[in-house]
C-alpha cells in the first residue's frame, strides 16, 4: 500500500473513533468540486457537458472550508474540472492542511509547472496526477497528444521539489493486462507514492459512451493484471484496500457505500455520489445523510448504478469489511487478490424492475 504510516495512523484512529461512537453512516473521503470548468475534453468525462454559465461557476474559499468542517473526514480529494485553473485553490489547499486534513489535489498536471511555486510541500499534502496509461493510451483518454509528456515532466518537478505524488489511474475500453501492467511498472520507476487505478464509470453525460468497460469485462481484466504483477514479482504500490483490489478481480460481493465518498460542489451536497449529477443537492451534509434515499442506490438496486466499481462507491465498504473482518483483510494482503477459480455472484438490476435482483455467478479459467 502506497500510504505513509503518518496517514494510516491518523485515518485508523478516526475509523476507531466512528466505531466507538455507534455511527452507521461516516464520511471517508470528501469530494470537494470547487468547479466543473477543464482544460481538456476527455472522452469518458462527465463534467464538461455543462453550459457556460455552470462552467465559470466557483465556490469560495469559505464554501470549501465550511464544506471540510462540516464533513469532517480525514481526507479530502479536490477533483473538477481542473482544480488548478481555481484562482484561489493555493488559499483552500492552505485552509485544509491547518485542519490537518490529508487533501489529494487532483489535476491532469497542464498546469502544474507554472503554478507549483503556490504550494508548499507537506505531508498533508499530494499531488493526484492524472494519467489513463502510458503515452498512446493516455493521449487517447484525453483527446490531445502530448499531454502525458506534459504529466510526467510535471511529476519529475513535484518530486524534486519534495512534495507526496500519486498517479491516477482510470481504465477503458480495449485495456490489456499486459498494457496496464507494463503502466504500473512505468509509473513505480517514476518514483511516485502511489498508484489509484479503477474502471471509469459510465457518465450519462460522457462525449462518447463506448469507451467504458462492463463489470465482468471489468473483473477479467484486473485479474490478468494482478496474475501479472504475482508472476513477475512486482510490487506496485496501489492506494487502495486489500479487500478493495479483491473485490475488483471478483472475489468480493459488496454493496455500494455512497455516503462513504460525500461529494460538495457548485450545486450544493451532490445526492447520492460524485458519479450520479442528476439525483439532486441538499444545501447540508447532515441533510444529504437524511434525506438522500440510500436504499434506491447501488450495482443491484439501480440500473444507473449496473457497472460501477468505482473506489469512490467501494473502497469505503471495503474498509468496513476490513474492520469487521481483519484477518480476511490480512490475508488478502499477503497473498494479493485471487486471480483464478470462480468469482462470487453478481446481482444486478433486471431490465424491468431496479429492486428485482438476478444472480449471475461468473467463472473464469485458471
Amino acid at each position: 500500500m502506497g500510504v505513509p504510516l503518518r496517514q494510516q495512523i491518523a485515518v485508523g484512529k478516526y475509523l476507531l473513533t466512528q466505531k466507538l461512537k455507534g455511527n452507521k453512516k461516516y464520511p471517508l473521503v470528501l469530494m470537494l468540486e470547487p468547479l466543473f470548468r477543464c482544460n481538456l475534453a476527455c472522452a469518458g468525462c462527465g463534467k464538461i457537458e455543462y453550459p457556460d454559465d455552470i462552467l465559470n461557476k466557483r465556490l469560495s474559499v469559505k464554501e470549501c472550508l465550511d464544506a471540510v468542517d462540516e464533513c469532517d473526514a480525514p481526507m479530502v480529494s479536490i477533483p473538477g474540472g481542473e482544480p488548478l485553473i481555481h484562482k484561489e485553490m493555493p488559499e483552500i489547499v492552505k485552509g485544509i492542511i491547518e485542519r490537518k486534513k490529508f487533501v489529494y489535489l487532483c489535476t491532469n498536471a497542464l498546469l502544474l509547472k507554472k503554478r507549483i511555486n503556490d504550494y508548499t510541500p507537506s505531508p498533508y499534502l499530494t499531488f493526484s496526477i492524472h494519467l489513463d496509461g502510458n503515452k498512446e493510451r493516455h493521449d487517447t483518454s484525453v483527446c490531445q497528444e502530448g499531454v502525458f509528456d506534459i504529466a510526467v515532466d510535471a511529476i519529475k518537478l513535484a518530486l524534486s521539489k519534495g512534495f507526496r505524488v500519486t498517479v491516477n489511474c482510470t481504465l477503458f475500453q480495449g485495456e490489456t493486462p499486459e498494457e496496464v501492467a507494463e503502466f504500473l511498472d512505468y509509473a513505480m520507476e517514476l518514483g511516485v507514492e502511489g498508484i489509484t487505478i479503477a474502471p471509469g464509470f459510465s457518465y450519462e453525460h460522457a462525449p462518447q459512451q463506448d469507451v467504458f468497460i462492463s463489470g465482468r469485462e471489468t473483473k477479467e481484466l484486473f485479474r490478468g493484471i494482478f496474475g501479472l504483477g504475482k508472476k513477475r514479482k512486482r510490487n506496485w504500490r496501489l492506494n487502495h484496500s486489500s479487500l478493495y483490489l479483491d473485490y475488483l478481480a471478483g472475489n468480493q460481493a459488496y454493496d455500494c457505500t455512497p455516503w462513504g465518498n460525500p461529494t460538495r460542489n457548485v450545486f450544493g451536497w451532490q445526492k447520492p455520489c460524485y458519479l450520479l449529477s442528476d439525483e439532486g443537492y441538499t444545501d447540508s451534509f447532515q441533510a444529504l445523510l437524511e434525506e438522500t434515499p440510500w436504499e434506491k442506490y447501488g450495482t443491484a438496486k439501480n440500473p444507473k448504478c449496473a457497472n460501477c466499481m468505482a473506489h469512490c462507491g467501494y473502497e469505503a465498504t471495503a474498509v468496513e469489511d476490513t474492520l469487521q473482518h481483519p484477518l480476511k483483510a490480512l490475508w488478502a494482503t499477503i497473498r494479493g487478490p485471487k486471480t483464478t477459480g470462480d468469482m462470487v455472484p453478481e446481482k444486478v438490476p433486471t431490465e424491468t424492475a431496479g429492486n428485482n435482483l438476478k444472480d449471475i455467478p461468473i467463472k473464469i479459467e485458471s
